[in-house]
């Protein structure tokens, strides 16, 4: 199962296309159209193509890492947010301190139980 955003979860091997919204598209949280086999239509993603690949098991040496691609989302969300006249500043600082602890911590070893 891969993990779309707003709630909605679908299973791998049914994602068949994934398409990235245009400029005017992107608002709220939308990032992509998810085509799944048995869905007339697409699902719209809060997730990044790269992001949706990545959990999809694509090689990590073809997906961008996720950390570059929360930049890519903060940046984007700033630019936005900078379009509109409203910054906050208080959500952005805590989406840049993520961004910059996931590279200057070593990754923690993963846990079986």
């Amino acid at each position: 199962m891969v993990f779309l955003g707003f709630g909605k979860w679908a299973r791998a091997d049914r994602i068949y296309a994934l398409e990235p919204l245009g400029d005017g598209e992107r608002a709220n949280g939308r990032r992509t159209r998810v085509w799944v086999d048995g869905i007339a239509d697409p699902i719209v993603a809060s997730r990044t193509e790269r992001t949706i690949l990545a959990d999809m098991g694509q090689d990590a040496t073809q997906a961008m890492s996720p950390v570059l691609d929360e930049a890519l989302d903060l940046a984007e969300r700033l630019a936005a947010a900078v379009d509109q006249g409203r910054v906050d500043l208080v959500d952005l600082g805590r989406r840049a301190r993520r961004v910059l602890d996931k590279t200057s911590r070593p990754p923690e070893p993963e846990h079986l139980f």
